[in-house]
């Protein structure tokens, strides 16, 4: 199967859906993408649409409702899950501070902006 994520004019994904590999044969996007957009155009889906890859083989990881589209670096990234992480360099969502490494397991506290340990 390959799959799509139809976004939005924010890059914002919206849905995705997964075609037959006969309409997307060739798992390298750079390939496959064309003749699947092609085939989502022949059902009358209209949209935006982007290849993306169930194991993470290509565009980072694999899209899902709510994630982004990052057109420059060609990457799908997790929503930010607090208003205080910042992106890294890898697309990766970093909290102010790291983790604490010993005990746990630990929680994010938003509005305290700590770790608490979950006992």
């Amino acid at each position: 199967m390959a799959y799509f994520a139809e976004i939005n004019d924010d890059g914002v994904v919206l849905q995705v859906i997964s075609i037959n590999n006969d309409y997307a044969p060739d798992p390298a996007p750079s390939n496959s993408e064309p003749v699947g957009q092609a085939f989502i155009a022949s059902l009358g889906l209209s949209g935006e649409w982007r290849q993306t890859s169930y194991n993470g083989n290509f565009r980072k990881q694999y899209a899902g409702l709510g994630f982004k589209y990052d057109s420059v670096a060609d990457v799908f990234i997790v929503p930010q899950p607090y208003s205080s992480w910042s992106l890294d360099s890898n697309y990766d969502w970093q909290p102010p501070t790291p983790m604490p490494t010993e005990g746990g397991p630990w929680m994010w506290d938003e509005e305290t902006l700590t770790w608490v340990e979950l006992i």
